[in-house]
């Protein structure tokens, strides 16, 4: 064998290609990191703004590449203090740029290869070898011209160096060749186009072998339609016939590709365009198809003014440079506007016959990827575009249906990750039954097959004549990476000059290869495939217009259910990083997962905001049913019947509720119908996918609905007390009740739309709102209702604005100077009170209670004070009931008496209140079970004869400086206390007794209340017995008011009859028998019936 002779199987181009195409990207990765960051003043290298290291910087920048350390030693002595950390830091930026300069190195010896073995390239035919070339070349070019876009590469490289010269004594041994690489490529494509004059016959022969392809894939939006393109049901007779072509990996071949090969293609070898027709119509085809180019991510390439640029200098260009302004001319972005509208309706159609009919998969899978890479091509144009043209036409470059096309995308994918395994079943079986087949009958009819080229066609045969069904159904897993490998081998053995066998000879085997190895790439590749086509991970790099499409998406009604392809293009995100630049996948996964949060969190809210629309609607019908609204039509139908004029002529009639509910046309549209339909829309998206995994995190989009939908709520329920602290307004508890139930069934409606369990919302909300606080801090219902009703309706009874009548279960305004601005029986009476136990339940009134019986113990603490000061003399009025003088020269020696009956009363009225509250309680729909444990049965509304609230809110008030018995006795002296001041009511106006309300004005009626279970309290505190001490304040009072019957002063005795009364009180400790024994009942019929009898005079 002669030495002179390249062997291709030695010289290893396929491994090469694919080795050197990847590092080319990873190298890309890296200098656009590193231009991002100098282009970043927080992330840019802190020598670059030091201002101690400036005039070095630019003496550095200014004499680059040439190192000059002897002479400048006060520029660079700054730089002499911090070499050591220089060089540290530094390292990753200079050894990249080394890097950069040895794949530059690696690449010209491969072309230079390539040219020696005089390649053939066909896109048609060696498809892998021919696309990888031209990838290599445009990896190439892009990476040198993003290097020179680097500002500050002179001053990092120099930087770098001088300090490796101060450290070690001599510069860094890459230096001198990467400082020449870095001037040679100051206009780097300039530079690349004479450096690829030798290679001008490889790339122009690839490229023109475009000419079948491209204008193919380049068409317009009606001819598109005319062909009936990615439509299966077009021809149904063909519908199960599987999708072919001679060119299977051309069909979904990137067109943003193609226009890269071409664009940059041909500025490198320029001269082609001159001598070839083809050359030229591929050129201007792709100049008028855009007006820049992706470089990599966000880095775009202004074709039309760069190819200007670099033609103005060439004599004999003036053809080509008028080309290129007509081209730009025509360069409109209304095509691809039309081919967008195309693609929505097709992708629509292709993923609903697929959902439909998900075996068409097999047949069909070529149909969509061709859609995928066409959607992907026409986003990334509008995207790229959008951001950096100066627009004409802004229609052209604004897409508000984006998002619909994006969904459609999404939705192929799922398609193809769900039923991966029915495709695998078609092509394991196409490829064993069909494919094995034909290409053993082409390699046997090969007239020339040498022994290396038969080994790997043999091992095709029989790795695709091995498989079967049954390893799709056992699980197995398929890896055909090494027969892609060696046909790509094979290509590169068949595709160099005087090759025994010839793939240009032999394009029939080369076509049905490439077929074949789409359909391994059915069995084994799907996700590789779906990334290939449509990965759209260059939206993480304009975020900005990636939010813009965003917010657009939920603006409009009709596109808001396609909303949640934002979320799911954040899964995409991960897939741009590169495994060289390991440090971006943080940045980058970071990015993801703070996009996909924000878009999940926005979609929540927009459906939380149209949700508290309804809800608002809602409420606002729910009022009109209120019974409070029914007042004006019960007169008018009362004046009708009387024949009384009921207001001006012409007045309107007011509507009745459910006037909204009729129709007379189905195309009147309501602000609540609007609602719905924008609610259903964008609940689909949010219910579209339980979950999303985004960079090893995984999101629910309904728990976002559901955490909003718990805040919300909250609020507004909260909201709806219309609590005004200023005032002391709020909501009666029944029209919050009526709001809180519309609000509920709106809310229960939402699981018609989204799949969440609306029961734990309520519970979590509801049960929050029985709390004093809720999990957040704010006050609840609970919490404002307690305070209302014991600071402001409470209140106004003790100051004798209100009072408690027990005929009507209800507090009543009494007649005042000054008018109270609520009515107090609207809050307080039955219905009501059930409305606001239902609203708080059990825990809630369980804390109005303990806050009720705060107020009682602290009154108890008053009266004991009272009792400790009028010790002496209650001591001896306790034995001296029986002596009647002696009894009236003690009480005049008495203080406070009035105080003590009127923190009684205010006891009396907090008891009653409660006892209502109780009561309510009792009949709510929130107490089911029966409780047989007396502080559980309390808490629940059951009465107790000993109020357990009542014993633990006053045993917490045990003094230790008071022994248990003084305690004891102060309690008796208490109830001694009251006994013998109940006289002294007689003499207020306002005792006189009122038999309509069963009680009297000044709410002493509720004294029997309160004496009854302080009294039990007490006693059970102090372990004393109940019964004897109330027999005991029996005594005494009794005692106490008989006096009152020989008292001759009208004033002192005008309302006795009504005091009288108070002893008729129902006790359950007291019987009527002691009763009689110390008041005799005559006397009480006798006061009933004065009072009755002054009653109906007073009427009179």
């Amino acid at each position: 064998m002669s030495r002179g002779v390249i062997q291709p199987s030695q010289q290893k181009l396929a491994e090469k290609l694919t080795i050197l195409n990847d590092r080319g990207i990873g190298m890309l990765t890296r200098v656009y990191n590193i231009k991002k960051a100098c282009g970043d003043p927080k992330a840019k290298p802190s020598y670059l703004v030091d201002k101690n290291l400036e005039s070095a910087v630019k003496f550095i920048v200014r004499k680059f590449p040439a190192v000059e350390t002897r002479n400048n030693n006060q520029q660079l002595a700054q730089l002499q203090k911090e070499k050591s950390e220089i060089l540290k830091n530094l390292a990753l930026y200079y050894f990249t740029f080394v890097d950069v300069m040895e794949f530059k190195d690696h690449v010209c010896e491969l072309l230079n290869t390539i040219d020696a073995c005089q390649v053939f390239f066909d896109i048609t035919v060696n498809f892998d070898l021919t696309k990888n070339y031209l990838d290599l070349v445009v990896t190439y070019t892009t990476l040198m011209t993003i290097l020179s876009r680097i500002e500050e590469r002179k001053a990092i490289i120099g930087l770098y160096n001088y300090a490796h010269e101060m450290t070690h004594g001599a510069s860094d041994r890459e230096y001198p060749r990467l400082g020449q690489m870095i001037v040679d490529y100051e206009n780097p494509l300039k530079k690349l186009m004479e450096e690829f004059v030798p290679h001008g016959k490889s790339l122009s022969d690839a490229l023109i072998s475009l000419q079948m392809v491209y204008p193919r894939r380049n068409l317009s939006a009606d001819q598109w339609r005319n062909a009936q393109l990615l439509s299966l049901i077009s021809a149904p007779s063909t519908m199960l016939n599987p999708a072919q072509s001679d060119t299977m990996p051309c069909e979904y071949l990137s067109l943003d590709a193609m226009e890269k090969w071409i664009v940059f293609g041909f500025i490198l070898c320029h001269a082609v365009l001159n001598s070839d027709a083809a050359a030229l119509s591929l050129w201007k085809l792709a100049l008028q198809s855009s007006t820049c180019l992706c470089l990599f991510r966000d880095e775009v390439f202004h074709i039309h003014k760069a190819a200007e640029d670099l033609f103005v200098n060439i004599r004999g260009y003036n053809k080509r440079i008028n080309d290129i302004r007509e081209c730009k001319e025509q360069a409109l972005g209304s095509m691809h506007r039309e081919r967008r509208k195309f693609l929505r309706s097709a992708l629509k159609e292709l993923a609903t016959v697929l959902a439909d009919q998900p075996g068409l998969l097999g047949p069909k899978a070529l149909f969509v990827f061709m859609a995928l890479s066409f959607a992907r091509d026409e986003i990334i144009w509008l995207l790229r575009h959008a951001d950096n043209i100066q627009k004409k036409s802004t229609d052209d470059f604004i897409d508000k249906h984006i998002a619909e096309l994006i969904f459609y995308m999404e939705e192929l994918r799922a398609h193809v990750r769900k039923y991966g395994p029915v495709m695998q079943r078609y092509y394991v079986q196409y490829l064993s039954g069909f494919d094995a087949v034909v290409l053993n009958e082409l390699v046997q009819n090969l007239s020339v097959c040498p022994e290396d080229e038969s080994i790997i066609m043999s091992s095709f045969v029989n790795t695709m004549t091995s498989l079967s069904v049954k390893q799709v159904e056992d699980g197995e897993v398929f890896d055909f990476r090494g027969l892609r490998l060696d046909w790509f081998r094979l290509q590169a053995y068949t595709s160099v000059s005087k090759a025994s066998l010839g793939i240009a000879d032999h394009k029939e085997l080369g076509k049905m290869m490439n077929t074949i190895i789409f359909h391994t790439k059915m069995v084994d590749s799907l996700v590789e495939m779906l990334v290939e086509t449509s990965d759209l991970s260059i939206f993480c790099f304009y975020s900005r217009a990636f939010e813009k499409m965003f917010q657009q998406c939920l603006e409009l009604p009709s596109q808001s259910r396609h909303s949640i392809c934002f979320p799911l293009l954040c899964t995409h995100f991960m897939s741009c990083t590169h495994e060289l630049c390991p440090e971006e996948r943080h940045h980058i996964g970071d990015r993801s997962l703070s996009l996909c949060n924000m878009f999940l969190d926005e979609m929540a809210k927009q459906a939380r905001n149209l949700i508290t629309d309804i809800c608002t609607e809602q409420c606002t019908l729910s009022d009109q049913l209120l019974p409070k609204h029914c007042a004006k039509t019960i007169s008018q139908a009362v004046n009708k019947k009387s024949k009384k004029a009921t207001g001006k002529k012409g007045e309107p009639e007011r509507e009745k509720p459910g006037v909204e509910s009729m129709r007379k046309n189905r195309l009147l549209v309501t602000n609540l119908d609007k609602l719905h339909t924008a609610l259903s829309e964008l609940c689909f998206s949010i219910n579209y996918v339980p979950n999303l995994a985004v960079w090893e995190h995984t999101f629910t989009p309904r728990e976002y609905l559901t955490s909003h939908l718990e805040i919300r709520f909250t609020k507004s329920i909260v909201g709806m007390t219309m609590y005004n602290q200023a005032t002391q307004e709020i909501a009666k508890p029944s029209e919050l009740l009526t709001s809180v139930r519309a609000y509920m069934t709106v809310l229960q409606s939402i699981e018609n739309y989204v799949t969440i369990d609306i029961t734990r919302v309520f519970n979590n909300v509801l049960l929050q709102q029985t709390q004093h606080l809720d999990s957040h801090g704010e006050p609840t219902i609970t919490s404002l209702y307690t305070n209302w009703y014991l600071e402001t309706l409470l209140r106004q009874v003790s100051n004798g604005h209100i009072a408690y009548f027990p005929a009507m279960k209800a507090f009543v305004n009494l007649p005042t100077e000054n008018e109270l601005t609520f009515n107090a029986e609207e809050y307080s009476d039955i219905s009501e009170m059930r409305s606001l136990s239902e609203l708080l339940g059990p825990y809630g009134m369980k804390f109005l209670s303990e806050s009720l019986m705060w107020h009682i113990s602290s009154q108890v603490a008053e009266l004991k004070k009272l009792v400790v000061e009028n010790m002496e003399v209650l001591t001896q009025m306790r034995t001296s009931f029986d002596k009647p003088e002696h009894m009236a020269a003690l009480f005049k020696k008495l203080t406070c008496e009035r105080a003590v009956l009127k923190r009684m009363t205010i006891i009396g009225v907090i008891l009653s209140f409660r006892s209502l509250a109780q009561e309510a309680l009792r009949d709510s729909v929130w107490f089911q079970v029966a409780m047989n444990v007396y502080e559980l049965s309390s808490a629940a509304g059951l009465p107790c004869e000993i109020d357990p609230a009542l014993v633990v809110a006053l045993s917490s008030q045990k003094s230790e400086n008071i022994s248990p018995e003084e305690e004891y006795k102060i309690a008796c002296l208490l109830m001694v206390f009251v006994a013998v001041s109940l006289p002294t009511l007689a003499s207020n106006v306002m005792s006189q007794y009122s038999p309509a309300i069963e009680g009297h004005c000044n709410n002493i009626h509720c004294l029997a209340k309160a004496i009854n279970q302080i009294a039990a309290a007490l006693f059970t505190i102090h372990k004393g017995s109940i019964e004897d001490r109330l027999k005991e304040f029996l005594a005494l009072a009794s005692s106490s008011l008989l006096k009152i019957g020989q008292e001759t002063d009208k004033m002192t005795t005008r309302n006795r009859e009504s005091v009288y009364l108070l002893l008729d009180m129902e006790s359950p400790f007291l019987t009527m028998d002691l009763l009689e024994s110390c008041f005799p009942y005559v006397l009480l019929r006798n006061a009933y019936h004065a009072v009755y009898k002054q009653s109906i005079s007073a009427n009179a």
